[in-house]
């Protein structure tokens, strides 16, 4: 439902915004405010992460190193989330929108405290610990942007969506530079604070809309309609979305495997196995063990830097300009042709600087560009598709593209014999399935474009 369109005086915060989005009068309060949100929200997840990363990679679990347990663990949140999105459901159909996201952040917040509590009492955290965070961090995301979604017009969202989303590029730069202040365990009720800020806002926003609209039945109502995987099914709409993301994150995910690749390749190659001829056995592995570890580190850690730093760059100066001048289904196409690219030249090419460009040019681009645009998707849609749909979409198809790459990764590797180079030539298959899907994609968001505007 779009905020009222009454006649208002332009305030400081309108102004103050117009930088980065056209922002029409009376609007720049709800943005910024839902712009701060998204912020908080982001910076609590990288704290959960950091974390997360510090308790699973530290232990061995069942006999399995840390590292196996993250490759593994998506099957595992898949199949979790087959029962948690028709749970979320059941609660959208029982309570409004607002107090749907008060008590999914409520039970959020008791498991982050619960957590702490155990890890505290010396209790092994690592793994379960890691399953939830990977469903949790999907469910609230997705939830704010059905928020957001329920609140404006397709013609505002399309002005407003890339700089409210300019708040979740600022916390993905704080959220790590925060974690380093604290210990591991002390990130979790600090994670826990900020999102009881969250809920400060979102009860802020809402108090904001309803004295602006106060004629908006839809916030009082709950989120009545099937179940979200049901309403995926039902409308060829949504499963074209959902074949988007479950394409998208497939290609990524190969995409990060033939990046870590590379920087394990690397790293041998300045760290030989003949390094250390002063040591000898156990010593000399574990030495030059050591150095490649630190040398990947040291790799990962500037190419997340650059990464971060671009995709803000992108959200603030360039996504809301491109999504005026290209439009919805125009810019749907921005990420393939990146991708596309990005592949092409890994595959002919290869070579460490280039692998790493192309990936900070397709990771920068999705955090950015094909993440607003993703939301967009779901602006003509129907309440229910925002909320429960969504909620399938973005947490299944995505932790599902996950499981798929782990065992696509293996057959490619074990069964075809190709790795680097040849993974990324597969890669270049998918993103021509990808532009194939976004053409459908278009042509049915101008039908439900113009049905929402009927």
């Amino acid at each position: 439902m779009a905020t009222s369109q009454i006649a208002e005086r332009t305030s400081i915060f309108d102004w103050a915004l117009r930088p980065f989005s056209k922002v029409e009068p009376g609007e720049g309060p709800q943005a910024l405010l839902l712009l701060l949100c998204v912020l908080v929200i982001l910076t609590s997840y990288y704290l959960m992460k950091t974390a997360r990363e510090g308790l699973i990679l530290s232990v061995h679990t069942f006999g399995l190193r840390g590292a196996e347990i993250k490759s593994y663990s998506g099957g595992v949140m898949a199949l979790l989330l087959i029962g948690l999105v028709p749970a979320y459901g059941a609660l959208a159909n029982r309570v409004d929108r607002l107090r749907l996201i008060n008590v999914s952040y409520a039970i959020v917040i008791a498991c982050l405290l619960g957590f702490y509590a155990l890890g505290q009492a010396g209790l092994p955290i690592g793994l379960p610990f890691f399953v939830w965070i990977g469903i949790v961090n999907m469910f609230l995301i997705a939830q704010f942007w059905s928020y957001a979604n329920d609140l404006y017009s397709e013609e505002q969202g399309k002005r407003l969506f890339a700089l409210i989303a300019l708040g979740g590029s600022i916390g993905a730069v704080i959220g790590p530079e925060l974690s380093n202040l604290v210990t591991t365990f002390t990130l979790l009720p600090l994670a826990a604070a900020l999102l009881v800020v969250c809920i400060a806002l979102f009860n802020a926003v809402e108090h904001m809309h309803r004295t602006r609209a106060p004629r908006d039945a839809a916030a009082h109502e709950p989120i009545d309609g099937g179940g979200g995987f049901g309403l995926v099914l039902r409308d060829r709409y949504l499963l074209l979305i959902a074949a988007l993301v479950l394409v998208a994150e497939l290609v990524k995910t190969n995409g990060e495997y033939v990046l870590s690749s590379v920087a394990t390749e690397h790293a041998a190659q300045l760290i030989p196995a003949t390094a250390h001829p002063e040591l000898h056995g156990a010593a000399r592995a574990a030495a030059i063990a050591a150095d490649r570890r630190e040398l990947i580190k040291a790799f990962y850690s500037s190419f997340f830097f650059w990464v971060n730093l671009v995709s803000l760059v992108l959200q603030a100066f360039a996504v809301s300009r491109v999504i005026e001048k290209l439009g919805v289904r125009r810019a749907l196409f921005v990420m393939p042709v990146i991708a596309l690219g990005a592949y092409g030249l890994i595959g002919a090419i290869g070579g460490m600087a280039l692998v790493r460009i192309a990936k900070t040019s397709e990771n920068s681009t999705e955090y950015s560009v094909q993440n607003t645009v993703r939301q967009l998707l779901f602006l003509p849609t129907a309440r229910a598709d925002k909320y429960k749909a969504k909620a399938a979409i973005d947490t299944f198809m995505v932790r599902g593209a996950d499981s798929l790459s782990a065992v696509f990764v293996w057959a490619a590797i074990y069964v075809v014999g190709i790795r680097g180079r040849g993974l990324a030539l597969v890669n270049v298959g998918l993103v021509a399935a990808w532009i194939a899907i976004a053409i459908l994609l278009a042509r049915r968001h101008r039908m439900k474009s113009r049905e929402a505007q009927a």
